[in-house]
């Protein structure tokens, strides 16, 4: 399946992947922020708000034929990297809940603001099923 990259010597990443290399159908999910299948928002906290974007991750990958272990890159784009590092206790949880213990690649970059004024995350992914 995939094969993650890890340079020997490296110290290992906490979370994430340094790199991943795969072979089959790629899955690309657009970026996801936290509202549900109507495109509402339920919470602005930025922990519910996550968790919501991480299903909705799921459920597409779901529909195309993959899960969160067929993850290869993952970008997050938040609007307060000062919260983001604040809450990564809360955050861990609530990210195995959606994604199990698979971690790809990752990229994560704080942002003025959002094309929708109440996310506070966006994420999108990456995926590839192997043949």
């Amino acid at each position: 399946m995939n094969k993650l990259l890890q340079p020997p010597g490296w110290a290992p990443p906490k979370g994430y992947a340094n790199g991943v290399a795969a072979r089959g159908t790629m899955i690309f999910v657009g970026g996801q922020v936290g509202w549900n299948a109507q495109q509402q928002f339920v919470s602005d906290d930025f922990i519910e708000q996550t968790g919501q974007a991480l299903r909705n991750i799921a459920e597409i990958l779901r529909e195309g034929g993959a899960g969160p272990e067929h993850m290869v890159r993952m970008t997050w784009y938040v609007t307060d990297r000062d919260e983001y590092n604040r809450r990564l206790g809360e955050l861990g949880p609530v990210y195995r809940d959606a994604m199990g213990r698979n971690f790809p690649a990752m990229t994560c970059v704080e942002v003025a603001a959002l094309v929708e004024a109440r996310a506070k995350v966006e994420i999108e992914v990456t995926a590839v099923v192997p043949d």
